[in-house]
């Protein structure tokens, strides 16, 4: 069976790639095209692997995507941390779905996973024991937020990681984008979302790094203005469909339609924020949202936190006032943007990432001071 992911030589990339730290949702190894493993020339001129530190440039559009994706997150989830709610996918502010963010983080996940294990083949002899590592340890925490919040979603993304994202690393990439291609569709007609509609985004992430689009990604506006364009024209007749289902009171596949309408949206965003990165908004773009983006796993897991403290202790109307709960997101969201974006001035990665990647390669990384730009 093919292994494009462990090629048998190194070679020098040629291509834009990730810094060591461009993981979902927050830490890791460099982002290598899935042929093109990292290497570092020895004193004799001969190349090695790299220890920690590639010094390749971020990936700037996925962290981005995450802080975004971490806003919404937080806007649709903070009645149910105040109110100690175990639901994943629900309604909590009315009308408006909250189902979004959930989608491009499941993305990011399976891209940041892909790109770890390039990195990880060029430099341990064992690479999947790194991914293995990896997801045990976002299990791990993911366990310990749950008796916070119960409807956390980190567990769920390493039982999912650790049955089929890690599994699939052995398949050929047709293999991978195929499987995803399957997953997504039956867990919009079957479910509505859940664990295997995670497992098909996770793939569906990877696919698009092992097919060099992850690569393009800051290099093309032609090619996320074509496919927004294509999800809006899905999304419009999703949208018709689901109005026709609810005229004649045919509400059997009302709720898959209502699945696949969400998830078209989600890739009108996505497209959206790239195509807006290719014009001069990209500076206020990257300003606002990809300090929280490079530290989205200390952010959400902070974020349950201060929830609680501000619901609980503080007193405040969370869970019963929409206007309550709009103003405490906003507040901790400025808050962790503030705290992201001075940290970040003096170290490379927010602190859970620099936790969770001295446990993924089982030796302490430096926390560094964060590369200028």
């Amino acid at each position: 069976m093919p292994r494009e992911d462990l090629p048998q030589k190194s070679r020098r990339p040629k291509g834009p790639a990730s810094h060591p730290d461009q993981r979902f949702p927050h830490d890791g190894p460099a982002a290598a095209s899935p042929d093109r493993p990292q290497t570092v020339a020895s004193a004799a001129g001969q190349p090695q692997t790299a220890a920690f530190s590639s010094g390749r440039p971020r990936i700037v559009a996925l962290d981005v995507l995450r802080g975004f994706a971490l806003c919404e997150i937080l806007l649709a989830n903070i009645q149910l941390i105040a109110t100690g709610s175990s639901a994943v996918v629900t309604q909590p502010m009315g009308h408006w779905d909250p189902w979004l963010g959930l989608p491009i983080f499941s993305l990011l996940f399976g891209i940041g996973f892909a790109l770890l294990l390039d990195s990880a083949a060029s430099r341990v002899p064992r690479p999947r024991l790194v991914l293995l590592r990896r997801l045990g340890a976002l299990l791990a925490i993911g366990l310990v937020h749950m008796l916070l919040w119960p409807g956390e979603i980190l567990t769920k993304y390493a039982v999912v990681g650790l049955l089929v994202l890690l599994p699939s690393t052995w398949l050929p990439r047709w293999a991978m984008a195929g499987l995803a291609a399957a997953l997504i569709p039956a867990a919009l007609i079957f479910g509505g979302g859940g664990p295997m509609l995670i497992a098909g985004l996770f793939l569906l992430g990877s696919a698009l790094v092992r097919y060099g689009v992850i690569e393009q990604v800051e290099r093309s506006t032609r090619g996320p203005l074509l496919l927004g364009l294509l999800f809006a024209a899905g999304l419009a007749s999703a949208l018709w469909v689901q109005a026709s289902m609810r005229a004649v009171g045919a509400t059997t596949y009302l709720s898959s339609a209502s699945s696949l309408a969400d998830l078209l949206l989600v890739g009108v965003y996505v497209c959206g924020l790239l195509v807006l990165l290719r014009t001069p908004l990209r500076p206020a773009l990257q300003f606002v949202f990809a300090p929280l983006g490079r530290m989205a796993l200390t952010n959400y897991l902070t974020a349950t936190l201060l929830v609680l403290v501000a619901s609980h202790i503080l007193g405040l109307p969370i869970g019963q006032s929409l206007t309550a709960a709009y103003l405490a997101a906003g507040t901790i969201l400025t808050a962790q943007w503030l705290f992201s974006t001075l940290w970040l001035r003096r170290y490379r990665q927010g602190p859970i990432e620099w936790l969770w990647r001295w446990a993924t390669w089982a030796h302490r990384p430096p926390l560094g001071r964060a590369r200028t730009s």
